[in-house]
């Protein structure tokens, strides 16, 4: 007897494959953007650990150890892509090659916080007044703003297609208009931030009739890697915030659409 399956044709090179049989029960798909380290390598660990399927982004030349590693270890439902969110043409591409294949959750993590280590000093003086470089405004927009909506654009159909419908977007309190903020720095990256949550509000309206799910997470304090040694009072391990979060996006349902949330599911000011 002939086993019935969901069948893929891959026009690169021809072939015909048959991914499960009818009735089996489908995991779930998830495609992160900057998951080669920090909170988008969280993210993919623990959905890869979930079952689901893992379509990790990053935008090196090669692939990351972390991410081969995470592919190692997971080699049924973990895809490693390259896909630079500055890079139109690489969001193109990878929209092409996975064009028809469901996600169920499409995660904007990857962003540009400042040029410079954190710990080095006098850091990040260029996006300070009076020392502003307004090159790099540009650049911030392009990666924060211009980057998450390409993506959205781009695999939009593919999130359509999907049962769980979701787009979620890590932004940050940075982007905060309602509170004055705690200090005069990092203007560019706070300013892209401030757009980027309103592009995403804007988004939530366009994709209301197609039941897509769109909501933002400041994350809280998360102590990644890139700090190295520099500690940081209130920051957690990533496990402890991307383990938050994705028990509240488990719990989404289109009536949260818009909203900008914390960790927990809270609501954050904006």
């Amino acid at each position: 007897m002939a086993i019935m399956g969901r069948m893929i044709l891959c026009a690169a090179t021809a072939t015909l494959l048959i991914t499960a049989p009818l009735g089996a029960a489908w995991a779930e798909t998830v495609l992160i953007t900057g998951s080669n380290q920090g909170i988008g390598l969280e993210f993919a660990k623990q959905y890869a650990a979930r079952g689901w399927k893992v379509i990790a982004t990053h935008r090196r030349a090669s692939v990351p150890q972390s991410l081969a590693e995470l592919q190692q270890q997971y080699p049924q439902n973990v895809q490693v892509e390259t896909m630079d969110v500055s890079d139109h043409a690489q969001i193109e591409a990878l929209a092409a090659k996975l064009e028809g294949e469901p996600i169920d959750i499409l995660l904007n993590n990857a962003g540009l916080i400042r040029y410079e280590p954190l710990d080095k000093p006098d850091n990040n003086m260029d996006q300070r007044f009076g020392t502003l470089d307004y090159k790099g405004l540009d650049q911030f927009i392009h990666v924060n703003v211009a980057g998450p909506l390409k993506v959205c654009e781009s695999f939009v159909e593919n999130v359509k297609a999907s049962q769980l419908k979701k787009m979620v977007t890590i932004s940050s309190a940075a982007g905060m208009v309602s509170m004055l903020p705690r200090g005069g720095d990092h203007y560019w990256y706070r300013i892209s931030k401030a757009a980027l949550n309103s592009a995403m509000r804007l988004m939530t309206v366009s994709l209301k009739d197609d039941g897509i799910t769109v909501v933002m997470f400041h994350p809280g304090g998360v102590q990644v890697e890139s700090f190295g040694d520099l500690k940081l009072p209130g920051f957690v391990p990533p496990e402890v915030a991307i383990g938050k979060m994705i028990t509240t996006i488990d719990g989404l349902t289109f009536e949260d659409s818009g909203r900008f949330l914390q960790n927990d599911g809270r609501d954050h000011p904006w």
